[in-house]
């Protein structure tokens, strides 16, 4: 047996992260079941979260898990119409369940980049297939109509991807102490911290949503970019509440306040401040030029065929579904790391999302039907991905009705 290091993952790091998943991320309810995911490497998590959901009242956990050496070997072994199919039976399965009140949890922790060396028109064939699969379950997610949460668990693939001059044991636990910090693990009473930071997050929007801004202005180094906002369109951050009437943090760690652009109204010229880890590949030094909303121009020094595939993936795929706003100080920001995983590199800065809007981002987004979220600015797409735009040298101001700037972050942080 080959020597695993995550077996030495420190006992209390898994039961803090278990604890904040099931009662911050979750907020799981007496008699709720739980379908959970879980690559291989975060087998130690998703066990101690098993535990803790159990002894918080779960109904039924249900484990699904996924294994690199397996997905790899599709790559290798299966024949080409292999990489259109699916199991849309599964997520049937998965859309019933949130259908009869099932919570959802997503752990991350694998190697983000296991496939970096395979075909990329491969990889964004299965990548459509699955997310065409997908839909009914993801609707229940994207619709918020439950809770959801996604958190990471350090695994020594990841850690080796993260610190490639590390011996395996060192980059495991470099990458334990970042996500114990960035999870707010290192606090005293880090359900206590969380609602701290839950309340900065509201109070953050509750200012934007007051002032209703018209349009943002994004202005750094190569960046000179207007993203107009989405009519009736709602600030949110940090905790919510579902539509089952459960307050849960989607993401741990968070530190974004974000809302839905108008499709149509974003102009100018964008250039990415960090790398963006996009389906096994890395995609660098990014630069958009957008006309009436889209992106008419398109260019990376790293991974342009990759950026191509992604932004031809529909009609929606070249046009923004998120804009979001996160102080350049940070915690993940300031760990000073590449997590080549958005749930961590998003919150390290300000970004835009390429594709599907959330409609939770509406006024009464959720009885809005596809054609009324679409007139109100809501762009609609089979990708959500999000690439990082802000920096220590991003300045940011909100644009009323008549175009009058108010400054919102001056180098990269809060007025």
């Amino acid at each position: 047996m080959h020597h695993d290091p995550t077996s030495e993952l420190p006992d209390d790091l898994m039961t803090g992260l278990a604890d904040l998943g099931v009662h911050v991320g979750l907020n799981l309810q007496p008699g709720q079941d739980l379908v959970m995911t879980t690559p291989l490497g975060a087998l130690p998590l998703a066990r101690a979260i098993t535990a803790a959901a159990y002894r918080a009242g779960a109904g039924l956990v249900t484990p699904l898990i996924n294994d690199p050496a397996m997905t790899l070997a599709r790559y290798q072994n299966a024949r080409a119409d292999s990489f259109d199919r699916a199991p849309g039976w599964l997520y049937d399965g998965i859309a019933q369940a949130f259908d009869d009140g099932a919570a959802r949890l997503a752990l991350v922790g694998d190697d983000p980049m296991l496939l970096a060396g395979q075909d990329a028109a491969l990889v964004a064939r299965a990548n459509r297939a699955n997310a065409t699969a997908y839909r009914p379950a993801l609707a229940a997610i994207s619709g918020f109509a439950i809770n959801w949460s996604i958190i990471a668990c350090p695994s020594a693939a990841w850690a080796a991807r993260i610190f490639p001059d590390l011996a395996p044991d060192d980059a495991l636990a470099k990458l334990a102490a970042a996500i114990r910090m960035t999870a707010r693990l290192d606090h005293a009473d880090p359900v206590a911290a969380w609602a701290a930071h839950n309340r900065n997050l509201a109070e953050r929007c509750a200012m934007l949503n007051a002032a209703r801004f018209d349009a943002l202005r994004f202005r750094g180094p190569g960046t000179d970019l207007r993203v107009g906002l989405a009519q009736g369109h709602l600030w949110q951050g940090g905790a919510a509440q579902a539509k089952n009437g459960v307050t849960c943090n989607p993401n741990i760690p968070t530190e974004e306040v974000f809302t839905t652009p108008d499709a149509a109204r974003v102009d100018g010229h964008v250039r990415a401040t960090k790398p963006l880890s996009h389906q096994g590949s890395l995609i660098e030094e990014i630069e958009m030029q957008f006309e009436g909303g889209r992106a008419v121009a398109a260019r990376a020094a790293r991974g342009q065929d990759v950026l191509r595939e992604m932004l031809a993936t529909d009609t929606g795929a070249a046009r923004l579904g998120e804009v979001a706003l996160v102080p350049h100080s940070s915690p993940v920001s300031q760990s000073g790391l590449l997590y080549f995983n958005t749930l961590f590199d998003e919150n390290a800065a300000s970004h835009i999302a390429m594709g599907q809007c959330y409609a939770s981002c509406l006024e009464g987004g959720d009885r809005l039907t596809k054609d009324e979220i679409a007139a109100r600015g809501g762009n609609e797409s089979l990708i959500h991905v999000d690439w990082m735009i802000g920096s220590g040298q991003m300045d940011v101001d909100g644009l009323d009705a008549d175009g009058q700037e108010h400054p919102l972050m001056r180098g990269g942080e809060w007025v």
